[in-house]
């Protein structure tokens, strides 16, 4: 019998672990629907933070939260570890690594993957920014580099080993430059005292006129001027076209020798948005109705890096945090909506304003409509960042290695070791 009551509550399936997903989940908490989230990892990653795993600022655990956890209080939640190979929206049912799973309701939040624009040579020769595999493959390949340049003879090689290049500069490009400076700078400098820092050169490569573009004229330039102070050559126009492990080469037929290239410049929707038999947009995203829904299937809601839905200008909203969150609101009310027969509302994206870090003491930010920057952008920086952040311990373990980094100028995860 209650298997049976069970089948006739409505069942809303959630793809994604991320923030947009997170949040339809939790505003489910209370209607009378089966939410069942679906993801190839157990964990909640903040993304945000990565950067500070691939430069041993932080460890993946202080970062990752596992999802059962997060919504263990939470009575009609189920998890599936799972990875979603495609969607049937005839039959409505997920394709996955663990069987076939039906709903009524799906909230499509799959996120973002590497974007490398058909260049295979970067694909298999870079290392990407996505994931916490990506993220501790960085660190462990930038300390080696210093491992092996201290054993080094060749002044060739060694200049290879010691350049890191990273492209693409949006916020993820900038603040890893400004983390990998400070990181060979104030701390690896002290573990390898005979290598000259003059060796070390980190290169963000932009192949368009300006940093942070979605951030105003000002700040760009101001990130600019900072990334030059602390040792980074910014270098704009340069397009990237090839890399095959020893050597990057760009359209003007320029180059550079490096053992090392960071590739941030481009994220495209999941690929199993090419599952839905649908039209896809720019970037592999799938156009949406104001209320989040496909209007092939009203009953799938895509919020998040996959959905592609404009502004009041025209422009697609970015593909940022603060967007899924608002939709993972709107999806979940348009879906209690449906199932209590009122009309779905439509979706207005409320902007919070946009933060990004170039390192100690310095950060740019645009909030309540002002320019910040240098030490009060850096502080409200560390203060959002650090709220977001899920869980007591988490937000104490990361305010404590912050502080132990800020006065000591130390990083506390300088070690080579397995990928998660």
């Amino acid at each position: 019998m209650e298997s049976q009551v069970q089948q006739l509550i409505p069942h809303v399936v959630i793809v994604g672990a991320g923030f947009g997903g997170l949040r339809a989940a939790r505003e489910l908490a209370n209607a009378r629907v089966r939410v069942t989230m679906v993801d190839k990892n157990n964990y909640h990653l903040f993304q945000p933070l990565l950067y500070q795993v691939a430069t041993a600022g932080l460890s993946p655990e202080d970062i990752a939260h596992p999802v059962r956890d997060i919504l263990r209080h939470q009575d009609n939640f189920d998890f599936r570890m799972a990875e979603v190979h495609s969607v049937d929206l005839a039959g409505k049912r997920l394709l996955t690594s663990d069987g076939e799973i039906d709903y009524d309701y799906l909230i499509l939040a799959v996120g973002g993957e590497t974007h490398y624009f058909g260049m295979e040579s970067i694909a298999q020769s870079a290392f990407g920014m996505k994931d916490i595999q990506d993220a501790t493959s960085i660190r462990n390949h930038l300390l080696k580099m210093f491992e092996l340049a201290n054993e080094e003879h060749d002044p060739e090689k060694r200049k290879a080993m010691l350049t890191f290049v990273i492209a693409g500069g949006g916020p993820t490009g900038v603040e890893l430059s400004g983390a990998i400076s400070e990181l060979t700078h104030l701390v690896l400098s002290r573990d390898y005292p005979q290598l000259k820092q003059a060796e070390v050169r980190i290169v963000l490569a932009e192949m368009f006129d300006r940093l942070l573009p979605v951030f105003p004229n000002e700040l760009s330039e101001n990130t600019v001027k900072v990334l030059r102070k602390k040792g980074v050559e910014v270098r704009f126009h340069a397009q990237v076209t090839g890399y095959d492990g020893a050597q990057l080469t760009f359209k003007d037929d320029a180059s550079i020798a490096t053992d090392t290239v960071i590739w941030s410049a481009g994220v495209k929707a999941s690929a199993v948005m090419s599952t839905l038999g649908v039209a896809q947009g720019s970037l592999g995203r799938v156009p949406v109705e104001l209320t989040l829904q496909l209007k092939e299937a009203p009953n799938v809601f895509l919020i998040g890096d996959c959905a592609l839905l404009f502004d009041s200008t025209g422009r697609p909203l970015p593909m940022v945090s603060p967007v899924a969150i608002q939709q993972g609101v709107v999806a979940a009310e348009n879906i209690k909506a449906l199932i209590n027969d009122r009309s779905p509302v439509q979706f207005r994206y409320k902007d919070p304003g946009i933060l990004a870090t170039i390192g100690r003491n310095q950060a740019v930010a645009r909030l309540w409509g002002m320019n910040f920057r240098g030490f009060l952008a850096w502080l409200l920086w560390l203060f959002v960042h650090l709220i977001r952040l899920i869980g007591f311990r988490d937000r104490l373990l990361v305010l404590i290695k912050w502080t132990w980094d800020y006065i000591f100028y130390d990083r506390s995860v300088r070690l080579i070791g397995p990928c998660l």
